[in-house]
């Protein structure tokens, strides 16, 4: 599991920074990509990781802004082109399920996979064998929301050592026992899998903030999380000019982590007026209210391990 930070700037795109999107690879778990926003520009942006575009099944949009979905028509056209015949799910706030049928009807568009629009509030979005989505209402110029995206604890590894002691050797039947609660050996022994399994593995967690202000009341949602992303668009000493446009600075999206007990944040979504000789003073004002933190640039990659 792994993040890849396709575009990190904020409105305007820079020589440095492309507009929001995050994918979340999730190969190993379930074969799938994850993104989360589709600034102008992001299939551009695909091209330059390992990223196949076929592998996105779900697209998530924190709100309607233009540098968070821009480059969503483009993305689902050429998908269409790149062997792309698995369905695709968006979810995003009212009205992105008008903007894409729009946008595809108008430039007559058509795609070679099943297409679904989901439009949500708050609450629980997505919930199954493998993952559970929430969502919640940030606080912004128009309604912006945060994803808390919940692995399911995992089994434990097999106990090999205890196997081989009890005569189980190695093969297909290893499988078998891990995927069962009891297995029938070829000598007749009913052996129970709670006896060969060492500790479940815990889920991880992850949070993604779109657009939003500095709130406490956001804390509960991020509690506790592997890895938070959220916005840091201006400075510290731009504390004004953050709450005039809605948005965080560096320090306050520390504050929120250090409150929220996460045990990694990642600040994204840098205005265009920082230069890459400002990156290190900005991720030295985070640092010093939460230690634990990374200034995402376009194409990082960040595992969650």
């Amino acid at each position: 599991m792994e993040l890849v930070f396709l575009g990190t700037g904020a409105g305007l795109p820079s020589k440095e920074r492309n507009v929001t999107s995050v994918a979340l690879k999730l190969l190993q778990q379930i074969n799938e990509v994850w993104l989360f926003d589709c600034g102008e520009a992001t299939q551009h942006q695909i091209l330059k990781t390992s990223i196949k575009p076929r592998k996105i099944t779900k697209i998530f949009i924190t709100h309607l802004h233009g540098d968070h979905i821009y480059g969503l028509p483009g993305l689902l056209s050429s998908r269409s082109f790149q062997d792309g015949t698995s369905p695709l799910t968006i979810y995003g706030p009212k009205g992105i399920k008008q903007y894409v049928e729009t946008s595809l009807a108008i430039s007559e568009t058509h795609l070679n996979y099943q297409l679904n629009i989901i439009e949500f509030t708050e609450g629980t979005i997505i919930s199954d064998d493998n993952f559970t989505v929430e969502c919640r209402l940030l606080k912004h110029g128009i309604n912006s929301y945060g994803f808390r995206i919940i692995e399911a604890d995992r089994i434990g590894e097999l106990l090999v050592d205890e196997l081989k002691a009890d005569g189980i050797h190695p093969g297909p039947i290893y499988k078998e026992i891990k995927d069962n609660e009891r297995t029938t050996l070829e000598d007749g022994r009913v052996i129970k899998r709670s006896d060969y399994i060492g500790p479940t593995k815990k889920g991880k967690c992850i949070c993604i903030f779109g657009d939003t202000i500095y709130d406490h009341q956001h804390i509960h949602f991020a509690r506790e999380a592997d890895v938070l992303v959220h916005e840091a668009t201006f400075a510290s000493d731009d504390k004004d000019l953050a709450k005039n446009y809605n948005h965080t600075t560096t320090t306050e999206a520390a504050t929120l982590a250090k409150e929220a007990h996460v045990k990694t944040l990642v600040l994204t979504h840098i205005s265009s007026r920082y230069q890459r000789s400002d990156y290190e003073q900005l991720l030295h004002e985070a640092k010093t209210v939460f230690s634990n933190t990374y200034l995402a640039n376009d194409l990082k990659v960040i595992p969650i391990i």
